[in-house]
């Protein structure tokens, strides 16, 4: 997804947004609402990126795991050899 599609989204489904200063509830229009929808697409994007990148880490650690198991291995295994 890109910024521009988030933002699209984030429109989507908050056609209105508030904000909550000294109890006292405004909503956002303008600038202030076109603000509050790029700054939740560049969160919603490191989000996304984080996500990437854990999956990423999870299928290296699972794939070496298998190659282990093949070999007949365990992590515990390469431990104990001080790998």
């Amino acid at each position: 997804m890109t910024k521009n599609d988030l933002i699209a989204q984030c429109k989507a489904e908050n056609p209105q947004m508030f904000q909550t200063v000294n109890d006292e509830t405004i909503e956002l229009v303008g600038q202030d609402y076109e603000k509050a929808c790029s700054d939740w697409a560049e969160m919603r994007l490191a989000q996304i990126a984080l996500e990437d990148e854990l999956a990423t880490t999870q299928a290296a650690k699972a794939s070496a795991q298998a190659k282990l198991a093949a070999l007949g291995l365990t992590s515990g295994d390469l431990e104990a050899l001080g790998l």
